[in-house]
């Protein structure tokens, strides 16, 4: 998440990339704060005037999922995109950015607890320490996953300080099918067609934002012509991604909201709002990837890619805070 500027380039053109650092810490600071606000203030604003009532503390828990959401993505993107790196001629010689995924796994393992902590008191907003019933918690499924995911951070978090940091994909894919049977109870229509479309769409989305964040990250270390070919790389792979993305998000939408009313439920709901908000992000997100998908081939200089891809990017984090927005808002009715 960085600054929208091109990183300035140094004379050389096969040595690395050196952005500057006050505009690039700014510029991250006002988009996470932005992110921040988006579950923040967005449960009210897209309950308003629909008549639904929303749960106690709905701000709060999405904001919650939405630091969890990132926590997955950053060490998700971290294997894969190293994974690619390794797969590239002298990719294992060239130096990679120091590791987010300790803290990471850290702000996810404080989400997953707190959220924990919501489902222990009946899925609502604890006041007191005494109001959680954290034995409560192995007696139902929504407990149990919860636990899962609290415990699936913090050994994630053991196996990024490890010696085999790529130990991390087990609990990283605990986390996944966790939040794939959450969003679809047993009460649902289909909750196992649900949940598989979810755990694709998670996935996908967590090596595409992570993925990119760290393809970014390890640019600024590597020689620009061995860059460009990872960047290149990753764009190939990031189309694959996308098309998952899009095809199971619209059959998930279609599932919760029947094609005759799915007009009706995107300006009159909150979660159909909600929808609208997140699929135009993501609209922007592919034209953006797209136009660095056009310099990478067609551009004299490939990593001039950099530029909309850092935006991507940008626009991607305040995605990821739509998506823990939509969960923390009533599910639609199917009419």
């Amino acid at each position: 998440m960085t600054s929208p500027r091109p990183i300035p380039r140094v004379p050389d053109s096969h040595g690395p990339l050196r952005p500057t650092g006050a505009g690039r810490a700014v510029a991250v600071l006002v988009l996470v704060a932005l992110a921040a606000l988006i579950p923040l203030l967005g449960p009210s604003a897209a309950l308003h005037g629909t008549g639904e009532a929303g749960a106690p503390g709905a701000g709060g828990i999405a904001l919650l999922r939405t630091v969890l959401f990132a926590a997955l993505c950053i060490p998700v993107g971290e294997l894969f995109v190293n994974r690619l790196a390794r797969s590239l001629p002298g990719g294992e010689g060239h130096p990679v950015p120091r590791s987010w995924s300790p803290v990471a796994a850290a702000a996810g393992f404080a989400a997953a607890l707190g959220l924990a902590s919501v489902v222990a008191t009946g899925n609502l907003v604890p006041d007191q320490v005494a109001d959680i019933d954290a034995g409560g918690l192995y007696a139902s499924r929504d407990g149990k996953l919860a636990l899962l995911e609290v415990n699936a951070f913090l050994v994630a978090g053991l196996c990024a300080l490890s010696r085999r940091p790529v130990t991390q994909v087990w609990p990283l894919a605990a986390v996944v099918v966790a939040e794939a049977l959450r969003a679809h109870p047993p009460t649902e229509h289909g909750p196992l067609t649900g949940s598989a479309l979810t755990l694709v769409h998670l996935t996908c989305a967590a090596l595409w934002a992570g993925g990119l964040l760290h393809a970014l990250r390890t640019l600024r270390l590597w020689p620009r012509t061995a860059g460009a070919a990872l960047l290149g790389l990753y764009a190939r792979v990031a189309l694959v991604l996308l098309a998952a993305i899009t095809a199971t998000g619209v059959w998930s939408s279609l599932r919760r909201m029947p094609p005759e009313t799915v007009l009706e439920q995107l300006t009159g709901t909150a979660y159909g709002r909600a929808l609208l908000a997140k699929v135009l992000l993501v609209a922007v997100v592919a034209a953006l990837a797209l136009w660095a998908r056009r310099r990478l081939r067609r551009a004299a200089d490939p990593l001039t890619a950099c530029a909309p891809a850092r935006a991507e990017v940008a626009v991607l984090g305040l995605a990821v805070a739509a998506s823990g927005l939509l969960t923390a808002l009533p599910v639609p009715i199917r009419w």
